[in-house]
């Protein structure tokens, strides 16, 4: 199937139709062929889930959504986000309407930059050990880069060796970081592969014992920032944009509500990061690590009233993901879901999770200034709640609809209009 000559992430009515037909509307956006439909359709194979990991018994689903709406850097995204949470779609795709009226999101990065951390201790003079692996650096760099010469053939490889004498409560140790350039894989492998290389030589010319030699998830060197401006007019006034800024500026100071906002962040960019198979716990801990390289867990986001009156908002953290190796270029949806996309290169998901991230942290805060968090969320998990109470087909909206509307959403109450609505039926009858 071929690409739409004109690609747009703003799909009129797209939430009103079946789940076959917005499928259908987006592979022709994305140009996804029939295999590729038909894959996204079924999910994982068994015999595939047996190869990926060990013991397998069977598949776990996730729901898969597209968030609608999303321009970022100029060019028009459909945002394909892996979740069993109601509203976190839904809320995205508000966010991102509104902020297409004032051009999108505007992104930019650090690089795919890594750390690895080669631990030596039991050194007597650890900073002269430091001088003595500094005097090696060359030699080391060389041997790490011969540990995977296709990733230095495209551009990759360690650029770079820091090293920090650090006092813990067993004594001082000396800690090597690797700075190295992954491309477009998320790197695990390749620094791993680097750090543990390089051990034997490291215990050589410092005499000391080589312990830890592997990644850090806090990927300080591997950022991601977006930034978007909302036009107060379109999300509910100047009072809504105080009120923003006003819940914003807790999350700075206060770790219990910094928290519950970062939660929100992660839940759009998780959705993305497990869409596009990559690792969610490593983004989700490098995220929290930079919350508090400060000695404070503080916001990821802050937010700012421009000379219009306008709310601009801003996001920087680690976004450590890759399109090489692991589950992206296993698992038949996630390859799709990278499609959907459209993006060449980890540089460029890693700005469109970073964008997603501060799209869902705005619908939170504005939902917060405004109606209350509940409202939608509760609207959505009215659903999910007539489900359980065993509704099925146009039931589950009609009884969804009334608990909504009467703020009561329950399985009990569901059970009871179910009763009520059987009851008329056989009335009628």
């Amino acid at each position: 199937m071929l690409r739409c000559e004109k690609v747009t992430s703003r799909i009129s009515g797209f939430y009103k139709l079946p789940p076959g037909e917005r499928l259908k509307a987006v592979a022709e956006q994305a140009g996804l062929g029939q295999e590729e439909v038909s894959q996204v359709k079924k999910g994982l194979e068994l015999d595939q889930a047996d190869k990926m990991v060990e013991n397998v018994i069977g598949v776990f689903q996730v729901p898969l959504g597209i968030a609608t709406n999303f321009v970022i850097d100029g060019r028009e995204v459909l945002v394909p986000m892996a979740t069993e949470e109601p509203s976190v779609i839904a809320a995205a795709s508000n966010g991102a309407r509104m902020a297409r009226e004032s051009g999108g999101f505007l992104t930019s990065s650090s690089g795919p930059v890594m750390r690895g951390q080669i631990q030596v201790t039991g050194i007597s003079d650890p900073f002269g050990a430091r001088q003595t692996i500094l005097l090696h650096k060359d030699e080391l760099t060389r041997m790490a880069n011969d540990r995977d010469p296709l990733l230095v053939k495209y551009g990759g490889g360690v650029k770079d060796i820091e090293i920090q004498v650090i006092d813990s409560r067993i004594g001082p140790m000396v800690v090597v970081h690797l700075i190295v350039d992954c491309r477009d894989a998320m790197g695990a492998n390749a620094v791993n592969t680097m750090a543990e290389a390089l051990a034997p030589r490291m215990e050589e010319i410092t005499g000391g014992r080589v312990y830890l030699r592997i990644i850090s998830n806090l990927a300080d060197r591997r950022l991601a920032r977006a930034k978007a401006v909302f036009k107060a007019e379109d999300i509910g006034g100047h009072e809504v944009v105080d009120g923003i800024i006003q819940a914003a500026a807790l999350a700075e100071v206060d770790p219990y509500r910094a928290a519950t906002h970062n939660k929100g962040i992660m839940n759009g960019i998780t959705a993305v990061v497990l869409a596009t198979g990559n690792d969610t716990r490593a983004v989700e801990s490098g995220a929290h690590a930079y919350a508090s390289i400060q000695g404070r867990y503080r916001s990821l986001t802050r937010y700012e009233k421009n000379k219009d009156g306008d709310l601009v908002g801003t996001i920087e953290l680690p976004v450590a993901v890759g399109l090489v190796g692991g589950a992206t270029r296993v698992h038949p949806v996630a390859k799709s879901a990278v499609k959907i996309l459209g993006v060449k290169s980890a540089d460029d998901l890693s700005r469109i999770i970073a964008a997603v991230g501060l799209c869902q942290n705005f619908a939170a805060l504005r939902a917060l200034a405004s109606e209350g968090i509940q409202r939608g969320h509760m609207s959505l998990h009215a659903k999910n709640v007539a489900a359980q109470a065993g509704a099925k087909c146009d039931l589950i909206e009609i009884i969804a609809a009334r608990m909504a509307a009467e703020r009561r959403i329950s399985v009990d109450r569901a059970v009871e209009l179910m009763k009520e609505l059987e009851e008329k039926g056989q009335e009628t009858n």
